[in-house]
């Protein structure tokens, strides 16, 4: 089959994959959100409406959700090192956990069954929208950053938890610095970094050792579909830019309102989903 027969054939998942990366770009660019908790929920509605089942769909979003912060990971955490808001010095005493947390993760995703993922995501869609809707612009809980066994804990579970449900990191790592009174714009940018430890090894890691499931999308290996993959990157980074002149224009603290909205209502399904 030539190439223009596969993309003929699969036209319509060609269209919405590229509209995924596009709205995913805007809203990384308008509220700074990671692409993982955009991308992730979006391909796993839109798999099932292909046809794919829930279990696999979620096990393919996680991964080709992961594949996709590789290079964007790379070219924000460039952007943010140019304004110096990236602490090396905190990544040093990080990455080995997070690392260590990832592989345990993204081995587990390759073997779990993906409703175990799908829950685990709602969960923390639930609690990520929770906290932009009430703890934006509250004051920090604690003073510093804990000691070195409660820092290994933290990086452990940032790194386990994100591979598992095929986030970048920022979602979980943003709000637990912020908490311990460590500097939002610092925060943001170090979760760049945090976010290729994640999704380099986890994707490399659900590529080569999952299990192609029977009914998953075409172009699919391992666990990473590769045609998502190429759809999305390219219009996530293109779109990226506009978000960013949008937010220049409007209230971006009520859409970030408008958008925790939506992700609680989206994290609340995925969890509906498992028991209707």
């Amino acid at each position: 089959m030539s190439i223009i027969e596969f993309i003929t054939q699969n036209l319509p998942t060609f269209l919405a994959l590229l509209a995924t990366g596009a709205f995913a770009g805007v809203l990384a660019g308008l509220l700074g959100v990671g692409g993982g908790i955009v991308i992730v929920p979006v391909l796993f509605f839109l798999f099932q409406g292909f046809g794919v089942s829930a279990e696999s769909a979620m096990l393919v979003a996680t991964a080709t959700s992961l594949a996709t912060i590789v290079p964007t990971s790379i070219s924000s955490i460039r952007s943010h090192n140019k304004k110096g808001n990236v602490d090396f010095e905190l990544l040093k005493h990080w990455a080995i956990f997070i690392f260590a947390g990832v592989l345990v993760g993204s081995w587990l995703v390759t073997r779990v069954d993906g409703t175990w993922l799908t829950m685990l995501f709602g969960v923390i869609a639930t609690l990520s929208a929770l906290n932009m809707l009430f703890r934006t612009g509250k004051s920090a809980m604690f003073q510093q950053l804990p000691g070195n066994a409660g820092q290994t804990i933290m990086g452990t579970s940032i790194g386990f938890f994100s591979s598992m449900v095929g986030i970048g990191g920022g979602t979980i790592s943003v709000p637990l610095l912020t908490l311990y009174n460590y500097p939002a714009h610092k925060a943001v940018g170090t979760a760049a970094a945090i976010g290729l430890i994640i999704s380099l090894p986890g994707a490399i890691t659900m590529l080569i050792m999952g299990d192609t499931p029977s009914d998953a999308p075409a172009g699919t290996y391992g666990l990473v579909n590769l045609v998502g993959f190429l759809c999305i990157v390219p219009l996530t980074v293109l779109f990226a830019p506009v978000g960013a002149s949008l937010a220049a224009k409007l209230d971006a603290g009520v859409l970030k309102k408008i958008f925790a909205v939506v992700l609680l209502i989206t994290g609340v399904r995925m969890l509906l989903q498992l028991v209707l």
